[in-house]
C-alpha cells in the first residue's frame, strides 16, 4: 500500500511539472463579465480614421496588450470570442477594424457583386495601409497610456499581435517578415509574440527568405481544411510557414477538419464541415498559455506549453508541433 501510494505521489509530480503546475489557460473567473469600448484612432499623417474595439480586463493596474487584425471584409467586432477571453485572462484586447478591406466593401455592393470587390480590396494598396493601422494604433495606444480614462491600464512593454487570414498577412509582416523587394521588414519592433490564424506565404519569394529572419515567438494555428475563396493560399502553403521560422520559438496547430471560418465566431458561405466546438476550446487554450508564456513571462504557462500541456485539449487527429 505504501508503495502505491509512493507511486501515485510520483506519478502525479511529474505529471504536475509536465503540465505546468495545475495551469489552466482556459479558467476564468467565474463572475467576470467583459467589458468592451469602441473609440477611434485617428492618424493624422494619413487623415485615416481607424476604428478599434477594446477589451477591458476586470483590474485597472498596467496590464499586458494584445492586438488583432480582421480577416478581408470583416471588422472590430469580430472574433469577439478570443478578445473576451483574453481580456478575462487579464488582457487589455485591442481589435482593430481597417477601412478600404473591411465590412463595408461587400455591405457597399450588391449581392451579385460582393465577391468580385472583396477580391480588388485584397490588394498590395490595403495591405500597405493595414501595416500603417498597426503602427498609428500602437502609436496611440501610448498617448492613451499617459492621460484620460486608459491612462496607466496598458504596459507597453508586453504588446502580443495577432490576425486571421488578411489579419494574418497583416500580423506576419509587422512581426518580422521579410520583403522581396528591399529585403527589409515592416516589422514594429514594440511587437513582442504573435499569434497568426490562417498563415500565408507569399508568392514572390520562398517561405525560408521570407520567415527566416523572424525574431519573436510566433504561435500558428491552421486546419486540414483551411482554403478560402480569395487569395492564393491552401493547407499546403499555410503549413510552410512553420518549417522556415529559424530564429525564435514556434508552435503550429493543425486543427482536424477545420475551415477557414473555425476562428471566427461563425460559420462563413460554403463552409462544408460542421463545425466543431472543441475548435475554440484549443484556440482559447494555446493561444492563452502562448501569451501567458511569452508576454508575461509566466513559466507554468511555458511548461504547460512546451509539456503534455496542449494535448489535454487537442483532439487525437490534432496535430501540434512545439519547438521552444
Amino acid at each position: 500500500m505504501k508503495a502505491l501510494l509512493i507511486c501515485v505521489l510520483l506519478t502525479w509530480s511529474i505529471l504536475s511539472g509536465a503540465l505546468g503546475k495545475g495551469y489552466d489557460p482556459l479558467a476564468i473567473a467565474p463572475k467576470f463579465q467583459a467589458q468592451s469600448r469602441d473609440l477611434t484612432v485617428h492618424d493624422a499623417a494619413r487623415n485615416r480614421d481607424i476604428p478599434v474595439r477594446l477589451y477591458l480586463p476586470a483590474n485597472e493596474k498596467a496590464e499586458p496588450v494584445v492586438l488583432f487584425s480582421h480577416g478581408l471584409g470583416g471588422s472590430r467586432a469580430g472574433s469577439k470570442f478570443l478578445g473576451e477571453h483574453w481580456a478575462a485572462r487579464g488582457y487589455l484586447a485591442v481589435f482593430v477594424q481597417h477601412p478600404g478591406s473591411d465590412e463595408a466593401v461587400w455591405k457597399a455592393a450588391a449581392p451579385g457583386q460582393r465577391l468580385a470587390a472583396m477580391r480588388e480590396a485584397a490588394s498590395l494598396e490595403n495591405f500597405l495601409l493595414r501595416v500603417k493601422d498597426v503602427t498609428a494604433v500602437l502609436d496611440q495606444l501610448e498617448a492613451w497610456n499617459k492621460s484620460g480614462p486608459l491612462a496607466g491600464r496598458m504596459d507597453l512593454t508586453k504588446i502580443g499581435m495577432s490576425g486571421h487570414s488578411f489579419g494574418a498577412i497583416t500580423t506576419e509582416a509587422v512581426s518580422g517578415e521579410t520583403f522581396p523587394a528591399s529585403g527589409r521588414t515592416l516589422a514594429d519592433s514594440r511587437i513582442r509574440a504573435a499569434v497568426i490564424f490562417s498563415p500565408s506565404i507569399p508568392t514572390s519569394m520562398s517561405p525560408e527568405r521570407a520567415f527566416g529572419d523572424v525574431r519573436i515567438p510566433w504561435l500558428l494555428m491552421t486546419g486540414t481544411l483551411d482554403t478560402a475563396p480569395i487569395g492564393h493560399a491552401d493547407v499546403k502553403s499555410r503549413l510552410a510557414v512553420y518549417p522556415a521560422l529559424h530564429g525564435a520559438p514556434k508552435y503550429e496547430v493543425v486543427l482536424d477538419k477545420a475551415e477557414h471560418s473555425a476562428f471566427t465566431d461563425r460559420a462563413l458561405p460554403g463552409d462544408q464541415a460542421p463545425r466543431n466546438p472543441n475548435h475554440h476550446r484549443v484556440i482559447l487554450a494555446l493561444s492563452s498559455a502562448f501569451w501567458d508564456a511569452y508576454l508575461r513571462g509566466d513559466k507554468d504557462a511555458l511548461a504547460w506549453l512546451n509539456g503534455a500541456g496542449p494535448r489535454t485539449v487537442l483532439e487525437a487527429a490534432d496535430d501540434w508541433k512545439a519547438s521552444p
